[in-house]
Formats: C-alpha cells, sequence, structure tokens
C-alpha cells in the first residue's frame, strides 16, 4: 500500500493540530448566533455572525482597498523593527556596556502607551507612512532583541572554547556558534512580535490617516455601525493568523533541524 503525498500529509496534519481551535471557535460563533437571534438584541448593539460575514461580502471592495494599506505599514515596519532588532542585538552582544546603556531606554519605551504616543508621532511625522512604520516598529522589536540576546547567551561554551582554541576571531565565533544558537529564540521572538504588529498599524491610523482599517473601523464606529467594525476586526485578525503562519514556515525552512529534534521526542 503507497504512502499518500506529502503534501496531503502535512495538510492531514495541520488539520489535526488544528481541530480543537476550530471546535472551539465554532461553539463560539453558534453560541453568539444563537444569543443574538433568541435575545432580541438590536443589531446596532449585537450584530449576529451571519449579519457581520454578510455585511463584510457586500462592503469587501472597501475593506479590500483598506486592508491594503494597514499590511504595508505592518510588512514595511516589521522589515525595520528586524533591522533595527537584529543591529542592536549584535553591538549589545560585541559590547556589553552598551547592554547597560540602552537596555533601560529600550525597557522605558515599552512603557508609553500607544494611544498617547501615536498622536504626537502622527503630529510631529505628518499623515504618510512613516509614523505607521515607526509606530509598528516601536511594538514589535523589543520581544526581538531580547529573543536575540538570550539566544547569544545560550550558546554551548564548550563550542566557542573549540573554536576559540583554534584561532576564530569573534567575528567568526559570532557567525558559527552564537547567530545559530540564537535562531530558535529569535523565531520565538518573531511570533510573538507578528501578532503585535497589525495592533500597531492599526493604532496609528487611529491617529490619523486616510485610508486602513484603523481609519475604516473609527468611522464605522462613529456610523452606529458594529456590524462593518466587526468585520473590519475579522479581518485585522485573519492578517494576523496569516502572518503567523508564515513565520512558522520560514522557521520551518530555516532551521530543519529543530524540527527533526521535536519529532524525535516521545
Amino acid at each position: 500500500m503507497s504512502k499518500p503525498p506529502r503534501f496531503a500529509r502535512l495538510f492531514s496534519r495541520l488539520l489535526a493540530n488544528a481541530a480543537p481551535a476550530l471546535i472551539a471557535v465554532a461553539a463560539l460563533v453558534l453560541a453568539w448566533e444563537g444569543y443574538a437571534g433568541l435575545s432580541g438584541i438590536s443589531p446596532t448593539t449585537l450584530p449576529a455572525p451571519s449579519r457581520v460575514v454578510s455585511q463584510a461580502i457586500e462592503h469587501r471592495g472597501a475593506l479590500l482597498e483598506n486592508t491594503i494599506p494597514t499590511l504595508g505599514a505592518t510588512v514595511f515596519g516589521f522589515a525595520c523593527s528586524l533591522v533595527v532588532a537584529f543591529t542592536f542585538s549584535v553591538l549589545i552582544d560585541f559590547f556589553t556596556p552598551l547592554r547597560r546603556a540602552l537596555m533601560p531606554v529600550f525597557v522605558v519605551s515599552q512603557t508609553l502607551p500607544l494611544v498617547a504616543i501615536a498622536p504626537l508621532i502622527v503630529l510631529w511625522f505628518g499623515f504618510g507612512l512613516a509614523p505607521k512604520i515607526m509606530l509598528v516598529a516601536l511594538v514589535t522589536f523589543f520581544p526581538m532583541l531580547v529573543a536575540l540576546m538570550q539566544g547569544y547567551a545560550a550558546t554551548d561554551r564548550d563550542i566557542e572554547v573549540l573554536l576559540a582554541s583554534m584561532g576564530a576571531s569573534r567575528a567568526t565565533l559570532f557567525r558559527l556558534a552564537r547567530l545559530p544558537s540564537a535562531l530558535p529564540y529569535f523565531f520565538a521572538g518573531l511570533r510573538i512580535s507578528i501578532t503585535y504588529a497589525v495592533v500597531g498599524a492599526i493604532f496609528a491610523e487611529y491617529a490619523g490617516a486616510a485610508k486602513g482599517l484603523g481609519i475604516y473601523m473609527l468611522n464605522a464606529k462613529n456610523n452606529f455601525r458594529p456590524d462593518l467594525v466587526l468585520a473590519a476586526v475579522s479581518v485585522s485578525a485573519v492578517l494576523t493568523l496569516a502572518l503567523f503562519g508564515a513565520a512558522m514556515v520560514i522557521e520551518r525552512l530555516a532551521t530543519p533541524w529543530s524540527q527533526r529534534d521535536k519529532g524525535r521526542r516521545p
């Protein structure tokens, strides 16, 4: 008896892993639909999921038009965040005094409430793409920075000693030992950060934008259309899940040895 194709096996495994979450979401949606239909609550207060879906389909053009700017701000902001986090992690790893100088500043940057800082950044840098990129980077770079630093610190000491005894420079030691050791930690931080990226972009649009899911939600709220607000929220959730899934795919491709180790665990 021949084995099923690799794609079919992968799809069945993914479906089996996702089944509990799908069942939980389906139960929640059914309970919501039942309550909205039987309680007599007004659709302008709590629209049923079926109404949210129908309105999302009806206004799909406007939703797509506003999703593209949000996705662009998210991707560009997250790319800048990756560059900034990696750059500072390398500098801190090579120059230890920088850790004491910069880490308090980075920690304080994460205590700034987005609701307060977003309007100021828009005021300082205008209504274009730049403030949105900056806010997404501000929200997402810290988890990746901490993950990278923890990954460098987790490098096997024996490997470092061996490379040093063979005359490896600090840069070579970093490239051959510390950077590979940090990859699993980096992807853990990446998965955490990517879930914040869309939220950061939407907050920036709330503060000031011509288009985007944030401004779409704000307009729908001001027009007393909770069904359209929830439709936009659903789109942002799907966008976040898609980016999270892309991060997991990239992790599988970049660290195949990690996946093999997981497969050998009892």
